[in-house]
């Protein structure tokens, strides 16, 4: 049926209230202040957005009843579920839609399909199978689940379409929590609107009456509809809040013991497991983990191949990325400990680590790995060189050797190829035969380039004076130890 002449009972989602509407008046009702952008120190990972909240309406109602360019149905397998949801698309469509779905032959957990809208005010569906949800395997259900909304929008973009209804995929029967759910729904929303909104007018989220109270609570925390709002929802957010497209980011599994290791704990749930995951879809992530455990058994004997390895490591780097330009480091950052200042005799850039600027007892390490990630990713891409300076460091500043070895693990294989080599200035004895040790038991490949440095003149064969930034006390102690000549140069006014 043409949209244009659709019956009374369908909603043309152009009169629908947006997202804002409602609470812009009460703003005025209240005369309340906005907050200055100025005054926000920290900022949410999903800020205020008016033009993306202007795509955002959230509808108590029957997502079939919608007049837009495409609703979605969430189904099973063979697209035969009966749930309320597609219950109610398959009688305002028509019998043809169910002719049509048999041409489908199915759809797989996390896969996204197109059929006509027939009877409907909709022009298309977008038939999706959400994953079934067992605590256990929650990692696959939410890399499905991601999978489900990620690929309906992906689809929707495909086709040039103007709006899309979303159902709540999550349907009882697959058991999957509203709550954990909705994080994952609004998040990747979000994402694929901060990425191509451009693409959306509209985006609805049909809800019932059961449903309506998880997304009116949830909805500020991804589309905050003022800076005071994005402060006050900032607390409640999660600790996963998905990489840079809402794609949940999986920590390293726990060891698990059992009394009997190889033997399942539960047969059934195995099979059940089988029986998910073999509907799970084609999107990245849900290929992205596998078997971990798996895999290192394979990787200790020796089945593993070596490009099998570089995709584990890549995908593993990747996602310490992701975290890296969501997460604050702005108390990192702080601390001028990691800087790029000029080039070397060969032009290579040069990044300069200050070892007395790293308080190691007073912050949180895995910050400073993000934040080392976050400054050096588009620095590695080329040829550089890392000058530290070890001057005047102690206790309180010596970086771990599980820490060093935790950061030369996770880095991109560029980090190592493109380091040609690392200056050690002012290094004392103790931190010599550590080096030794650390670069000769522990990492490969990087003794060669360690060159000592006991003085700034002997630093300034390689890099020209004028092309790094001194921290002061380094050129204080270096005036004191090895001669006055370099008092005269000055020091960075910034460091």
């Amino acid at each position: 049926m043409d949209p244009l002449g659709a019956p009374s009972q369908f909603v043309d989602v152009d009169s629908l209230p947006g997202w804002t509407d409602a609470y812009e008046a009460k703003q005025l009702d209240c005369h309340q202040n906005p907050v200055e952008k100025a005054q926000v120190d920290v900022r949410s990972p999903f800020p205020y957005r008016k033009d993306i909240n202007a795509k955002i309406i959230l509808w108590k109602g029957d997502v079939a009843l919608l007049n837009c360019t495409a609703i979605v149905n969430t189904s099973n397998e063979s697209l035969t579920d009966k749930n309320p949801v597609s219950e109610s698309i398959f009688m305002h469509a028509g019998p043809d839609l169910r002719d049509e779905l048999q041409k489908l032959k199915g759809c797989r957990t996390g896969e996204a399909k197109l059929t006509k809208g027939f009877n409907l005010a909709a022009r298309f569906i977008i038939h999706t199978v959400g994953p079934k949800y067992k605590s256990r395997y929650r990692t696959a259900a939410e890399s499905s689940l991601y999978s489900c909304y990620r690929n309906v929008l992906q689809l929707a973009k495909e086709q040039a379409m103007c709006s899309v209804g979303f159902c709540v995929i999550n349907s009882l029967k697959r058991c999957y929590p509203l709550e954990d759910a909705t994080h994952i729904a609004l998040r990747t929303v979000r994402r694929f609107l901060e990425i191509h909104g451009e693409t959306l007018e509209k985006v609805v989220f049909a809800v019932s009456e059961l449903e309506e109270a998880t997304y009116q609570k949830l909805l500020p925390l991804y589309f905050p509809r003022s800076l005071e709002e994005e402060i006050q929802s900032l607390p409640y957010l999660p600790a996963d809040i998905g990489n840079a497209e809402g794609e949940p980011v999986v920590p390293e599994r726990q060891i698990r013991i059992t009394e009997k290791p190889g033997v399942p704990d539960d047969a059934s749930d195995e099979e059940g497991l089988e029986a998910d995951l073999s509907f799970i879809g084609s999107h990245a992530f849900a290929r992205m983990e596998g078997d971990v455990d798996k895999q290192r058994r394979l990787i200790l004997q020796g089945q593993l191949s070596e490009a099998a390895l570089q995709k584990q490591h890549q995908r593993n780097y990747n996602r310490w990325l992701c975290q890296a330009r969501a997460e604050d480091l702005s108390d990192i950052a702080s601390l001028k400990a990691l800087y790029q200042t000029g080039v070397d005799n060969c032009g290579r850039t040069v990044m300069v680590v200050v070892g007395r600027n790293i308080p190691v007892t007073l912050i949180d390490m895995e910050k400073a790995l993000l934040y080392f990630i976050h400054v050096m990713d588009h620095i590695a891409v080329k040829e550089y060189v890392l000058v530290y300076f070890h001057t005047l460091t102690n206790d309180y500043n010596q970086l771990d050797s599980n820490f060093l070895k935790k950061l030369y693990d996770v880095v991109d294989a560029k980090y190592k190829r493109n380091l040609k080599a690392l200056y050690f200035v002012h290094p004392t004895f103790r931190s010599k035969v550590s080096a030794w040790f650390f670069t000769t038991f522990t990492v490969s490949g990087l003794k060669d380039k360690i060159h000592y440095v006991e003085s700034l003149q002997q630093l300034f064969t390689a890099i020209p004076p004028e092309q790094i930034d001194l921290p002061p006390f380094v050129l204080e102690y270096d005036a004191r130890e090895n001669g006055p000549y370099y008092s005269s140069y000055p020091p960075s006014p910034d460091l």
